[in-house]
């Protein structure tokens, strides 16, 4: 038990740190709310389903047109909110941006929102994030580790493989890049760009939002093998490197040899 407890030990200073996030959130959401019309908001919640996601969009279009600020400023706050406490549903909000504000617009929407809430995430986790990410994910940490080690040179190529193919969950990226020491500067860069391809799928399947069944119809084969074809371009550059380097030292070793 002392055991498990250390792994979550942090200071009052990081505790204060986290709540003081929690409560900057908290005070944002309560401030969009209090700025909307008097209304009934009871429609108003996180959706977990296409079904909660197409009624909420049904009583959003006509606030995001008249609107336009408090919506977009609310959307901004609830996806950052739920990308920095790695809150499950963001693939539900990008499906709305889609919905409301169309292909350009809600990519746009969704991958500054993203980015935003990835950072947000980031710096929460190089505050408190250690403890977290060392209980629920040990092996996937150490194996992260090991491999942005053996990337230090070509390190924006690995993440950005990594955000725009699915082969490690983004929250597990936001939470355990700062742990593995990715700059931060790499970190958002490669949010920036990685995540466009993934948010165009996303956003472009919003517009057609009552045509879904399920988020299942969103990623098909064609989808998930155009997103591992688009990460496989972003680490050629480092594969063409190594194979180079590694002919270069087989040649000078044949010189050395004579």
């Amino acid at each position: 038990m002392a055991k498990g407890s250390a792994k979550f030990a942090l200071s009052w200073w990081e505790i204060a740190g986290g709540l003081g996030v929690a409560a900057s959130f908290a005070l944002g959401l309560l401030s969009v709310y209090f700025s909307m019309p008097p209304t009934d908001y009871s429609f108003l919640k996180i959706p977990r389903t296409i079904e909660e996601l197409q009624i909420l969009r049904v009583h959003l279009e006509s606030y995001s047109s008249d609107y336009t600020m408090q919506v977009l400023v609310g959307y901004c706050t609830v996806y950052i909110f739920m990308q920095t406490f790695m809150i499950p549903g963001t693939i539900f909000m990008s499906l709305l941006a889609g919905a409301l504000f169309g292909v350009f617009g809600g990519v746009a929407l969704v991958v500054f929102a993203a980015t935003a809430g990835a950072s947000s995430c980031f710096f929460l986790s190089k505050l408190i994030g250690r403890p977290l990410a060392s209980s629920l994910w040990p092996d996937k940490l150490s194996y992260f580790q090991a491999q942005v080690s053996k990337r230090k040179e070509k390190l924006l190529n690995y993440m950005l493989f990594l955000r725009v193919t699915p082969t490690l969950p983004n929250t597990f990226i936001n939470v355990a890049s700062p742990i593995v020491d990715v700059p931060y500067h790499i970190f958002l860069l490669a949010t920036l760009i990685g995540l466009i391809p993934a948010a165009y799928v996303t956003v472009r399947a919003g517009i057609a939002l009552g045509d879904l069944r399920s988020v299942g119809d969103l990623y098909d084969f064609q989808s998930i093998a155009t997103l591992f074809l688009i990460g496989i371009v972003t680490v050629t550059p480092t594969l063409l490197k190594k194979k180079n380097q590694s002919e270069e030292c087989e040649v000078n070793s044949k010189l050395k040899a004579i």
